[in-house]
């Protein structure tokens, strides 16, 4: 069987028309309530079923696609040394010259949440236990897509030097600002720990699930990052596009006001912000200490399946036109 790109589109469709009906009589304990109002459910259940159908699509692709499977991963393991190279040269480059150097990734998400809570407090602290708190959880999660995303933007064109000389494998550029991005993470995690015990905020034993959200983050920023590098080549006014973008989605995700506040008529459109469902689910397992029910999961395997899927097809794709225009 010859799986192609364009037949892989195909079962994909052909798999979530046949998953939409049976997954449609699901009990409410999976998809919730159903209300009177079919229409509003009916996209609930097929954004179910095509996560259940990029799952099942994937699935095919790593049955009869091995040959090429075992010769990409074969090439990673060629080239990762140089990713890791990549991420560490990032990594100091960032701090370079700077007098407290790597305290800057504790002291940055720390100060900000000061400001923040300086500035909202009034408006919002008041309905939101532990403000300060509560202003940090949402912080890290959008700040690591925010940085992951922007800073592999412009990869591609950034390394044109490597790319017109050697052969890489050009998803590596991207890949390596995702994951530099995620150091930086771990490391402003640490903040959030420090602010966590200073405020006297309770540790939940769920927050053992934490990992969770992060990496159904970390794969919805590397699909989003894969789509902007690629895109970015043929179309370089994209960074300052997204940068617009990136401060409208600050405003769409409740970083520093409650999500009580967000009228019921206006819900619909927040559902589909992927990051105010990545931000709820590292919040529930932070802060409120529950454990997400698996709507939740499904809706984050989705936005992130959906970006990974979307955004290794473009950037394959694209990949060998990238030379004739950085």
């Amino acid at each position: 069987m010859l799986v192609t790109k364009k037949r892989m589109v195909y079962i994909t469709i052909a798999l979530t028309v046949i998953f939409f009906i049976p997954l449609f009589h699901l009990p409410e304990s999976i998809v919730g309530d159903r209300g009177d109002n079919i229409l509003l459910f009916a996209p609930k259940i097929l954004f179910l079923s095509l996560t259940a159908a990029l799952a099942a699509a994937i699935t095919i692709v790593l049955l009869f696609k091995r040959e090429y499977l075992r010769w990409q991963l074969d090439t990673f393991n060629r080239f990762k040394n140089l990713l890791r190279l990549q991420v560490k040269r990032d990594f100091v480059k960032r701090y370079r010259k700077s007098v407290l150097g790597v305290l800057w990734s504790l002291l940055n998400p720390m100060l900000t949440m000061l400001v923040m809570t300086f500035v909202f407090s009034n408006l919002f602290a008041r309905d939101v236990p532990n403000f300060p708190v509560y202003l940090l959880s949402g912080q890290l999660v959008f700040f690591f897509f925010s940085e992951a995303t922007n800073s592999a933007l412009g990869s591609v064109i950034a390394s044109e030097g490597i790319i017109k000389k050697v052969y890489v494998p050009k998803y590596i550029f991207p890949l390596s600002k995702v994951l530099s991005s995620l150091v930086n993470l771990l490391f402003s995690f640490i903040a959030f720990i420090i602010v966590f015990v200073v405020t006297g905020q309770q540790f939940q034993w769920t927050m053992l699930l934490i990992p969770l959200p992060i990496i159904y983050t970390f794969i919805f920023a590397l699909g989003i990052a894969l789509l902007l590098s690629s895109m970015a080549v043929f179309f370089r006014d994209l960074q300052y596009l997204w940068g617009v973008f990136i401060t409208l989605l600050t405003f769409m995700t409740p970083l520093f006001y409650p999500v009580e506040i967000i009228p019921e008529r206006w819900l619909p459109f927040y559902n589909l912000n992927p990051m105010y469902h990545f931000v709820d689910f590292f919040r529930e397992v932070a802060l409120n200490g529950n454990i997400p029910d698996i709507w939740s999961n499904i809706v984050c395997i989705g936005y992130a399946l959906a970006a990974l899927c979307v955004g290794t097809v473009v950037f394959m794709k694209q990949q060998d036109k990238y030379i004739l225009y950085i």
